[in-house]
């Protein structure tokens, strides 16, 4: 009973702060982050268990739902090169780079350790950047991509994140196994996604003059999809995304604009809070995790953190650049087997606050605390709390330090392109 009267007072502050931030122009999940960890150290404030796996239910379906369903699929497919890209190929580069500079930086990490941790640390949440970018003239194309991209790059990182816990457990890791595995969950979790997509648009093609009934299918589908998806083995990610991807393209056919509206307030209230209570928790949290460090690692801790943090920035723009280029010499060139259109190509501006908007976000603080606690011999799991603690400072480096610089980045390559 205790912690649903915590989760209501966050809800009601939720509230309350999302008003307070537009009067004093600060982006609202910093904001929130702030406010959360200061609440956090209220001595009376008792810790919130999070439960990863509630946390995954809970909040990816809606999230990643609502932004599936409100991406074009026309923008999805032109910009496909550029989101696969991020979503995949940076996903692993990204892992295998915070890997090794965590290897050799930080005391006592293994080979095994560091890959967790750059798998930990590999997606990027565009919830974030999105909520921060609000209202600042971004294009619709890089808002395409960022979308686009954090809809594919969880269930990258899943995979990354469950090969490197199997590998500090104990079992080998093959490469060959891997692929499969990935390919197996991708495939699966579109395999899941389009026929549940089938069978709701089999449902609201019969009850969509009743709006209430319509709209309560649209709202439990997502949650429904992903848990069949997840307990089958495969991308529940991914088969939430085709989902809402195919539900999309239906609703257009056949929704009444009366009925669209409807649903599109409940969706805005219920993403609304949720981005809140995400934040929120992530500051809440860190007095918690600061418990189990010793006082004279805090510093040294927090340095690795941000050396990462850097890492991991410089990484995601000089593979956004390269993308550029890549794509502008295809499109150049005529005899080129894939075709590139025009809409698709990356201009200097679009590149930077793509690979500025690169903030880690709740997959990261959902996988880290979600870590075994002892291995299967019974012993601590190692460093545990360590890897959890550097996870959650590079999450609030990268929220509050690229989160407050980002709309300052965006509006002076606003001024200097006029």
């Amino acid at each position: 009973m205790e912690n649903y009267s915590i989760i209501i007072f966050i809800l009601a502050i939720i509230i309350g702060l999302s008003a307070f931030a537009d009067t004093i122009k600060l982006p609202q999940p910093i904001l929130l982050v702030i406010v959360g960890i200061a609440i956090g150290f209220i001595p009376t404030m008792n810790e919130i268990e999070i439960n990863p796996e509630i946390i995954f239910l809970l909040f990816l379906p809606p999230l990643l739902y609502d932004a599936s369903f409100n991406i074009s699929p026309k923008d999805f497919k032109t910009n496909i090169n550029t989101i696969s890209t991020l979503a995949i190929t940076l996903v692993f580069l990204t892992t295998f780079w915070i890997a090794v500079v965590a290897h050799y930086m930080i005391p006592n990490i293994t080979w095994p350790l560091a890959f967790l941790l750059g798998a930990i640390l590999s997606a990027t949440d565009a919830v974030a950047a999105i909520s921060i970018t609000k209202g600042l003239g971004i294009s619709h194309k890089t808002i395409t991509i960022l979308e686009g991209e954090s809809l594919i790059n969880d269930a990258s990182a899943l995979v990354a994140y469950r090969f490197a816990v199997a590998a500090v457990m104990g079992s080998a890791f093959i490469i060959w196994k891997a692929t499969l595995q990935f390919v197996v969950l991708l495939g699966g979790g579109f395999l899941v996604g389009f026929i549940m997509a089938k069978i709701l648009a089999f449902i609201l093609s019969r009850v969509h003059k009743n709006v209430n009934v319509t709209v309560s299918f649209m709202l439990l589908m997502p949650f429904v999809t992903y848990l069949i998806a997840e307990n089958l083995h495969v991308s529940g990610v991914i088969a939430v995304v085709i989902l809402g991807l195919s539900i999309a393209r239906f609703s257009k056919k056949i929704f009444p604009e009366s009925l669209k509206n409807s649903s599109r307030s409940l969706w805005d209230i219920i993403i609304f809070l949720l981005n809140g209570l995400i934040f929120i928790l992530i500051g809440l949290n860190f007095r918690y995790i600061l418990k189990g460090i010793d006082n004279d690692m805090i510093l040294p801790y927090i340095g690795y953190a941000f050396i990462i943090t850097i890492v991991a920035l410089l990484i995601r723009m000089v593979r956004i650049f390269l993308q550029k280029i890549n794509l502008q010499k295809t499109f150049q060139n005529k005899k080129s087997k894939r075709k590139i259109s025009e809409d698709a190509l990356l201009d200097f501006k679009n590149s930077i606050i793509l690979g500025w908007s690169g903030m880690r976000g709740i997959v990261s603080l959902a996988i880290a605390i979600g870590l075994p606690k002892n291995l299967p011999d019974g012993t601590p799991f190692p460093e545990r709390t360590v890897i959890i603690f550097i996870s959650v400072a590079v999450v609030l480096l990268t929220l509050i330090g690229q989160g407050l610089t980002l709309p300052w980045i965006v509006k002076k390559l606003n001024s200097n392109l006029k």
